[in-house]
């Protein structure tokens, strides 16, 4: 199991950086999603570039503050959650990821990647945020 967990400030409102994380109909921002498939109000899929699969169940919902949910695909299954909290004009923002790899041989490997997708995604959101 490895976590993961990172703390950035946006100067945007809590309500756009929340409308900007939870709309999974507008993920084009997303360097590294082809699409996202809402299968239901608490279940989604996200594909990569690549056609890679990650399902997701939504486990808690409270909006402008919290949002969390598990996911699964062939590699790994995890968690992510995130807290959004207004601050000195604009928003913090902590997420914590926690991911247990399914394959022995990956455990070295999920550390790295692990702080590469989430960079990955605040810089993609802080682009996002910025239009």
């Amino acid at each position: 199991m490895v976590t993961s967990k990172v703390t950035v400030y946006f100067p945007y409102p809590v309500v756009q950086v929340w409308q900007t994380v939870t709309d999974l109909a507008h993920t084009v921002w997303r360097s590294d999603l082809a699409r996202v498939e809402v299968l239901d109000e608490t279940h989604f899929v996200e594909y990569t570039k690549s056609g890679y699969a990650t399902n997701f169940t939504v486990t808690a919902c409270e909006p402008f503050r919290r949002w969390a949910f598990t996911m699964e695909n062939d590699n790994m299954f995890g968690s992510w959650e995130g807290i959004f909290e207004a601050a000195e004009g604009g928003t913090r923002l902590t997420c914590t990821e926690i991911v247990h790899a399914k394959h022995w041989w990956m455990h070295p490997f999920v550390p790295g990647y692990l702080k590469r997708q989430q960079k990955r995604y605040l810089d993609d959101l802080r682009k996002e945020l910025w239009k």
